[in-house]
């Protein structure tokens, strides 16, 4: 059944075409809205896009999405996604080289909990005293319902879980560096939880890892451009937006980089508009506006701050294959150990042979030292913990580093809500406030959120 169309004859503008904002205008295209979404680069995918790379479609970072993450899978398949061949799908694992001191943790395609309690029993390069920390962490955590009363960091909460010092290294820890792309001594064990508690917590599917197959713009923003245009709407990249303005009215008009020298260009009006761009930016579009009272300020989003993510590609023989499509990595910095995990793209795309993505989280370290260097040092990590010596050479190389790839997902953090002071104005984006860290899920389910602000707010205003 077709969704009713309450936003008919409204007119709404997205600034931003990340995955919260082409999230947010497919909801207001479904909606009947009159969607524009503007977008200061020449691409779409805001940090998760796609990059042309030695004549490869891949992407600006390595990305895991989970099965948990429903409203992602949910919009993919609205704008004609299919995700069963764009996503390879694997069972919750934790695989480390077999050359590595590390540990091989695969989940069974069973029914929740019986996959991790099998999961757990059959598991090597754990101890027994690791084991039995791992399910005194998993049955304390469901006995609290997944929630603290007071946050405090990851490194905290394993603490006082007793969780021992192996399991931490090699599971623990990676999981919340991937998850939330924050140190464990500074990462909000809250938020840690919640997303332990949809994955982990939930049914089995949920926890399924889901390895893109296809570039990120082609998954979701590319498709989500087209189903924006097919509900009578427009897409405008390489459109920086450089203030915003409200009338007397209370409509929205966008000042554009592009008509600045026309002042007598007729700018369009806007019943309301989505900051859908990264927070500063939203941050820097908000102080054109007036400075406006409000009972609960607006936290400043100045005050957020950024962790980096690097993505190596190392291009090999076509012959080259790895054990696995994906496989955890013991980092170890002060050896010049970078990398966290390692993908073999060609076990993704065929074309992709030979074709290795080794993904460097939350270093700094990572993205000061020269390029070349970094690719050096992650061929002989690789070489030597996959036991290939051939790795240690390849044919190219690419590092592309996001210095602000996410937020900074420290504990308590004050996030801000989708609203703002302004009636008619609305925030989107994975650092607002949700349950979830910095992911392309929060993305999304921050887009959803400030979309579905605007349609309470204008039924209830009756314009």
């Amino acid at each position: 059944m077709a969704k009713k169309e309450t936003l008919k004859n409204k007119s709404v503008a997205v600034i931003g075409a990340g995955w919260a904002g082409c999230a947010a205008a497919c909801e207001l295209a479904q909606q009947g809205a009159t969607v524009t979404l503007l977008e200061s680069s020449r691409y779409l995918g805001g940090r998760a896009r796609g990059v042309a790379v030695h004549g490869h479609e891949l992407d600006n970072g390595q990305h895991i999405l989970l099965g948990a993450y429903t409203q992602s899978l949910r919009l993919m398949r609205l704008v004609g996604v299919d995700t069963e061949t764009a996503l390879l799908n694997l069972p919750l694992q934790m695989v480390y080289p077999a050359l590595e001191d590390g540990m091989s943790f695969i989940a069974p395609r069973l029914p929740a909990p019986l996959h991790l309690l099998l999961a757990l029993v059959k598991s090597s390069g754990l101890s027994f005293s690791d084991k039995m920390a791992l399910a005194r962490f998993s049955s304390t955590a469901r006995w609290m319902g997944w929630r603290l009363n007071e946050d405090c960091s990851v490194l905290e909460l394993l603490e006082r879980f007793d969780q021992t010092p192996r399991l931490c290294r090699l599971m623990w820890i990676p999981l919340c560096i991937a998850a939330l792309n924050t140190p464990p001594e500074r990462a909000s064990a809250q938020v840690f939880l919640n997303v332990l508690r949809d994955s982990l917590g939930a049914r089995r599917a949920a926890s399924d890892m889901l390895i893109p197959r296809l570039d990120l713009s082609s998954i979701f923003p590319e498709k989500a451009a087209e189903f924006v245009r097919a509900h009578g709407g427009q897409v405008l990249p390489a459109h920086p937006v450089t203030g915003l303005q409200q009338n007397e009215n209370g409509k929205w008009q966008i000042q554009l980089k592009q008509v600045e020298a026309h002042a007598e260009a007729q700018l369009p009006v806007y019943d309301a508009i989505i900051l859908a761009c990264d927070f500063a930016n939203a941050d820097r579009l908000l102080s054109t506006l007036p400075a406006k009272d409000q009972p609960a300020p607006i936290p400043a989003l100045s005050d957020l701050s950024y962790e980096p993510i690097t993505t190596c590609y190392l291009q090999y023989a076509p012959s080259v294959r790895l054990p696995r499509a994906m496989l955890a990595l013991l980092d170890d910095v002060a050896q010049k150990k970078w990398g966290q995990y390692v993908f073999d793209r060609g076990q993704l795309q065929p074309d992709q042979a030979g074709l290795l993505a080794v993904v460097v989280s939350v270093s700094k370290a990572a993205t000061d030292i020269d390029r070349h260097e970094l690719a050096m040092d992650i061929a002989a990590q690789l070489a030597q913990s996959l036991g290939m010596p051939e790795l240690a050479q390849p044919i190219w190389h690419q590092c592309i580093s996001e210095k602000r790839a996410t937020f900074s997902c420290t504990p308590g953090l004050n996030r801000p809500d989708n609203h703002t002071a302004y009636a008619g104005l609305y925030l989107a984006g994975d650092y607002t406030k949700g349950d979830y860290p910095a992911t392309l899920e929060g993305a999304v389910r921050s887009g959803i959120a400030a979309s579905q602000a605007i349609l309470k707010d204008l039924k209830a205003a009756k314009i």
